[in-house]
C-alpha cells in the first residue's frame, strides 16, 4: 500500500465557505493547502479520533475529529475512493473509517448534542444538521428559546445569519434548560469580548489601511483597535502572516498584517492591516503582568520591561502572540539600493517588495502574491515613455497584476531576480530547467530559517562594528553602493547613438561642442514632416464616405440604451465591458444576423466610393482647367503691361523688346509646377528664333490643351 494518498479539488469546510485546495494523506498525518490564502492545515496522526464518510451536496465528504474537540470537514471525493481511504486509515491510522447518513425526514425536533467544537441536531440515532460552534458570533436567550447569531461569510452570495431553538420547559428544579443550552454554546463559540485589562497598549499609531489613528490594545486572545469613529476586533487565530519592510526613504518602516477573513467597515473589505512607523521613535513598554506569568507564557520570547525603537516592540509583542514568523525582505537590491521598487499599481503609486517566496505591494489597495500560485511573470514596454517599463504577474487561477512605471534602470535587478526564483518570464519562453521546485503542501511564509531573526542579529553585529570603527565601515558602503562608471556604460550599451558621450570622461571640450551640431540637424530634420501633417489633414473631404461599422458596433448602437435601461447608472467604461460579455454570450444565429447587416453596410460603402471616385476625379480636372486659364490672364495682362512701357522706342528695336519679354516668359512658365508640354515646345521654338507675338503663343497653348 502507498505510504500517501494526494487529492486534487478537494474543498475544506471553514466557517461556511468550501475553500478549494489540495489533501494529503500520508504517515504523519493529515495535511491540506489552501489554494487561495496558501495557508497550511497541518493534524498529526496521534491527534485524530474518528473518521466518518458521508454523502454531502459536493459528492462525498470526510468528516475527521481530533482529541481536542476539533472538527475539520473535507468534500468533494468520489464514491469509489472510499475503499481506499477506508484501507489507509486502517493501516496507518488504526481508525476505522465509519459511514453515516444524514437524515431526511423533514422533522423540525430532535435532540441537541454538544460534541467539542460542533453543536449536531439529532432526530434518533441520525444527525440532521451540524453547526460548527466557531462560527457562532452571538448566543442570546429569551423565554423557552435561544437565538444563534453566525459571522457574515463573504464568499458566499447568500449567508445564514440566525437559527432559534424552541428548549420545552423541564420539571428538574435549579436547573434551567435555556441557560444550560447557551452556556455550552458560548463556552466553545467565537464571542470576542474585552474582559479583563490589555497586557499593553499602544497609542495612536498611523494606519493606512484603515486610514487613521488608531490606540492598539493587545489582550491575549485577540487585537483591538479603538480609533476616534471605528472600533476592530482582530482574533489572532485570523491573522495569516506577518511582514516588517523598509520604506525606501530609509526613515520610515512598515508593518503589514494579513488577515482572513479580513476586516469590515461597511461594504469595505480590508485583507491588510498597514502600520507606519518613523524609526526614530522610540518607546518603553511594560507589560500588564507579573515576571512569572510573562516567563510562562512567552517563554523568554518577550519581557515585562522592554524598550527600543517602536516598531520593534510592535513586531516583537505580535510575533510572541500570533506564533507566526515575521516575513522581511530577501537579498534583492534595487537600483538605488533599496530592497524595493518604485511602481504603479491601479492609478495609485506605491512600492513593490520582492520577498524570498514572493511579492507584496504596498500600499494602495496591498497585494501580496506568492510565487506557488504564479503561471508566469512579463516584462512589458512603458505605454507612456521608453524611460519605464511594466511588470505583470499571471496566477495559476488567471487573475494578473500590472505593475507599471518601473524605471528602466531597475529591470536588470528584477530580471535577476526572477530568473534566480526559477519563474516561468513569459517573454523568454518556457524553458526546460525552469520548473519551480517549491513543495506543494510547504506553507508559503515558512523558510528554512527565521530572516527576521537573522536580521536582527546582522543589525546587532553592524552596530557594534559601527561602535569600533565607525568612519571605515561608512567610507567601505558609500564604495560599493555608488559606482558611476557602471551606470554610464549601461547607457551606452542601451543607446548606441550616443555611445561616444559616454565612453570616456577625457574628451576636449571641442569634441562636445562638435556633438552638438549634429543633435540641432537632427531635431530640425524630425520637425520637417511634422509641418506637412497640417497639410495633408485638410486635404481630406469631409463630403466622402464614411466606413462601414462592424457587426459589433451595429449591435452595440441598437442595444446601448437597453443596457442603460438594465444597468442604471452603469458607467461608460463598465458598460463597454456588459457589452463585451453580453456580445461573447450570445448565439452563434442571432451574431450571423448581425454579420448580413455590417456586409449590407459594406456593399452600401464601395458604392457610394465608386461614385464619389469618379465626381472627385471629374472635379480634380476642371479645378486644373481653371487654374491653367487663370494663369494664362495674368500673364497676359503682365505681356500688355512691358508693351506700354516701351513707348520711347522704335519698331526696329520692338524685335529685341520681343525677345526680352518672350525670355522673362519662357523662364517663368519653367518655374511653374504646372505648365503644360505646349508651352514648353514654343518655349523652344522662341529660342529658335522664331517670333511670335504672346497672343498667338496663348492660344496655341489652350488649343493644345
Amino acid at each position: 500500500m502507498a505510504d500517501t494518498l494526494e487529492f486534487n479539488e478537494i474543498y475544506q469546510e471553514v466557517k461556511g465557505s468550501m475553500n478549494d485546495g489540495r489533501l494529503r494523506l500520508s504517515r504523519q498525518g493529515v495535511i491540506f493547502k489552501n489554494s487561495k490564502t496558501g495557508k497550511v492545515d497541518n493534524i498529526q496522526a496521534s491527534e485524530l479520533a474518528e473518521g466518518v464518510w458521508r454523502r454531502v451536496a459536493l459528492g462525498h465528504g470526510l468528516k475527521l475529529l481530533t482529541k481536542n474537540g476539533h472538527v475539520y470537514k473535507y468534500d468533494g471525493f468520489r464514491e469509489s475512493e472510499f475503499d481506499k481511504l477506508s484501507d489507509f486509515f486502517k493501516a496507518h491510522y488504526c481508525l476505522e473509517l465509519a459511514e453515516k447518513d444524514l437524515c431526511v425526514k423533514g422533522w423540525n425536533w430532535g435532540t441537541v448534542r454538544f460534541g467539542g467544537q460542533l453543536l449536531s441536531f439529532d432526530i434518533g440515532e441520525q444527525p440532521v444538521f451540524e453547526i460548527p460552534l466557531s462560527n457562532v458570533s452571538q448566543c442570546t436567550t429569551g423565554k423557552n428559546e435561544v437565538t444563534l447569531e453566525f459571522h457574515q461569510n463573504d464568499d458566499a452570495e447568500v449567508s445564514l445569519m440566525e437559527v432559534r431553538f424552541y428548549v420545552p420547559p423541564t420539571q428538574e428544579d435549579g436547573v434551567d434548560p435555556v441557560e444550560a443550552f447557551a452556556q455550552n454554546v458560548l463556552s466553545k463559540a467565537d464571542v470576542i469580548q474585552a474582559t479583563g485589562d490589555a497586557i499593553c497598549i499602544f497609542r495612536e499609531l498611523q494606519c493606512l489601511t484603515p486610514r487613521g489613528r488608531y490606540d492598539i490594545r493587545i489582550y491575549p486572545t485577540f487585537l483591538h483597535l479603538h480609533g476616534k469613529t471605528f472600533d476592530y476586533k482582530i482574533p489572532y487565530t485570523t491573522v495569516l502572516r506577518l511582514f516588517l519592510l523598509p520604506h525606501k526613504d530609509q526613515r520610515q518602516m512598515f508593518f503589514v498584517i494579513s488577515l482572513d477573513p479580513p476586516i469590515k467597515q461597511g461594504q469595505t473589505r480590508y485583507h491588510f492591516l498597514i502600520l507606519l512607523f518613523s524609526k526614530d521613535e522610540d518607546i518603553s513598554l511594560t507589560l500588564n503582568m507579573n515576571e512569572e506569568e510573562v516567563e510562562k507564557r512567552f517563554e523568554g520570547r518577550l519581557t515585562k520591561n522592554m524598550s527600543g525603537s517602536l516598531y520593534e516592540m510592535v513586531s516583537r509583542v505580535m510575533k510572541a502572540l500570533v506564533n507566526r514568523k515575521i516575513t522581511v525582505p530577501g537579498n534583492f537590491q534595487g537600483h538605488s539600493g533599496a530592497q524595493c521598487i518604485t511602481c504603479s499599481y491601479k492609478a495609485s503609486s506605491g512600492l513593490l517588495y520582492p520577498l524570498e517566496r514572493g511579492f507584496i505591494y504596498v500600499h494602495k489597495p496591498p497585494v501580496h502574491i506568492r510565487f506557488d500560485e504564479i503561471s508566469f511573470v512579463n516584462f512589458a514596454r512603458g505605454t507612456t515613455t521608453t524611460r519605464s517599463f511594466d511588470f505583470e504577474i499571471e496566477t495559476k487561477q488567471g487573475t494578473q497584476y500590472t505593475f507599471s512605471s518601473i524605471e528602466r534602470e531597475e529591470y536588470g535587478k528584477l530580471f535577476d531576480f526572477v530568473n534566480a526564483k526559477k519563474l516561468n518570464i513569459k517573454n523568454r519562453g518556457l524553458k526546460e530547467g525552469m520548473k519551480q521546485s517549491y513543495d506543494e503542501y510547504a506553507d508559503s511564509d515558512e523558510d528554512q530559517h527565521d530572516a527576521y531573526l537573522e536580521r536582527m542579529k546582522e543589525e546587532g553585529k553592524i552596530r557594534e562594528e559601527n561602535a569600533n570603527d565607525s568612519s571605515d565601515g561608512s567610507g567601505e558602503e558609500t564604495d560599493e553602493s555608488f559606482n558611476p562608471g557602471e551606470e554610464d556604460d549601461d547607457v551606452a550599451e542601451e543607446f548606441d547613438s550616443n555611445a561616444s558621450a559616454s565612453s570616456s570622461s577625457g574628451d576636449g571640450d571641442s569634441d562636445r561642442e562638435d556633438k552638438k551640431p549634429a543633435k540641432k540637424a537632427k531635431i530640425v530634420k524630425d520637425r520637417k514632416p511634422r509641418k506637412k501633417q497640417p497639410e495633408s489633414k485638410k486635404g481630406k473631404d469631409p463630403n466622402a464616405p464614411k466606413r462601414p461599422m462592424s457587426a459589433y458596433m451595429l449591435w452595440l448602437n441598437a442595444s446601448r440604451e437597453k443596457i442603460k435601461s438594465d444597468h442604471p447608472g452603469i458607467s461608460i467604461t463598465d458598460l463597454s465591458k456588459k457589452a463585451g460579455e453580453l456580445w461573447k454570450a450570445m448565439s452563434k444565429e442571432k451574431k450571423e444576423e448581425w454579420d448580413r447587416k455590417a456586409e449590407d453596410a459594406r456593399r452600401d460603402y464601395e458604392k457610394a466610393m465608386k461614385e464619389y471616385s469618379v465626381g472627385s476625379k471629374a472635379d480634380s480636372h476642371r479645378g486644373e482647367r481653371l487654374k491653367k486659364k487663370k494663369k494664362k490672364q495674368e500673364k497676359q495682362v503682365k505681356g500688355k503691361g512691358d508693351k506700354k512701357g516701351a513707348t520711347s522706342k522704335s519698331s526696329s528695336s520692338k524685335s529685341p523688346a520681343k525677345g526680352m519679354s518672350d525670355s522673362f516668359k519662357s523662364k517663368e512658365f519653367v518655374s511653374s509646377d504646372e505648365s503644360s508640354s505646349a508651352e514648353s515646345k514654343k518655349e523652344d521654338s522662341e529660342d529658335e528664333g522664331a517670333a511670335s507675338p504672346p497672343p498667338s503663343s496663348e492660344d496655341s497653348a489652350s488649343g493644345s490643351d
